[in-house]
């Protein structure tokens, strides 16, 4: 199972892109690559999901997990999901109400202030 994660600094955001499937299988990758991330206090992180096109509840807990860190060093994160059927996992899961969910990275880095 292949996963690509690479990072953008757009000004004071840092943008992580993911492609790939997320799950079981990737999902520690994900947590890792956001590990390191996340320690910065009051970062502002969009997470760039549009190359994504599965995602399970294994890495629906790395996302929240992610979300919870980030909040609790004062920082922010953002998602970019423009899968149709993504967006009904995270509607369906009730996550659309806890994530800021953008369509594009550009719309992200807009809100991310």
């Amino acid at each position: 199972m292949n996963l690509g994660i690479s990072k953008d600094l757009i000004g004071h955001v840092l943008v992580v892109h993911v492609s790939g499937d997320l799950d079981v299988y990737t999902a520690p990758q994900l947590k890792e690559a956001l590990a390191d991330t996340l320690a910065a206090d009051g970062a502002a992180l969009v997470l760039d999901l549009s190359k994504v096109h599965f995602i399970d509840s294994t890495a629906l807990g790395v996302l929240v997990a992610a979300l919870q860190q980030s909040r609790a060093h004062g920082g922010e994160l953002s998602l970019v999901v423009d899968d149709p059927h993504l967006l009904k996992i995270f509607r369906i899961t009730g996550l659309d109400k806890v994530f800021q969910i953008f369509g594009s990275v550009d719309d992200a880095l807009v809100a991310t202030v």
